[in-house]
């Protein structure tokens, strides 16, 4: 089997050929290691990070931004989303508080501040 794939893990964007014959896979026109190991594990276990955002009990604050804090299979996205868009975030949260744990091997975590006041910035010491 041959397959030509576009290597999506640094900047170069490399437009990869690769061929798979049972267990050996090789890799073509890959920039950098990156781009070798990403079409492997395109082929054998596809993964994904999502962005999303949920809805809120907050007049003030409708939507929450969230994101995965790994990778999940590739073929549970919907699935997953199914389980995020059921979500109504009850509590001020804070970045990085997980929301939701465990969804397919990765937890679902907050991206924004919703105890900041409005043009208020967070300050990481």
């Amino acid at each position: 089997m041959t397959k030509e794939m576009t290597c999506i893990v640094c900047p170069n964007g490399c437009l990869m050929r690769v061929e798979q014959n049972g267990d050996d896979i090789q890799v073509f026109d890959a920039l950098c290691k990156r781009g070798l190991e990403f079409a492997k594990n395109e082929l054998i276990n596809p993964t994904r990070s999502i962005t999303s955002t949920v809805a809120t009990a907050f007049p003030d604050y409708p939507l929450l931004s969230v994101k995965t804090d790994g990778e999940l299979p590739k073929d549970k996205i919907f699935q997953a989303m199914e389980l995020i868009n059921k979500i109504v975030v009850k509590d001020r949260i804070k970045v990085g508080d997980v929301i939701l744990s465990d969804v397919f091997g990765t937890n679902i975590v907050a991206t924004s501040d919703m105890t900041l006041n409005a043009g208020e910035k967070r300050v990481d010491n």
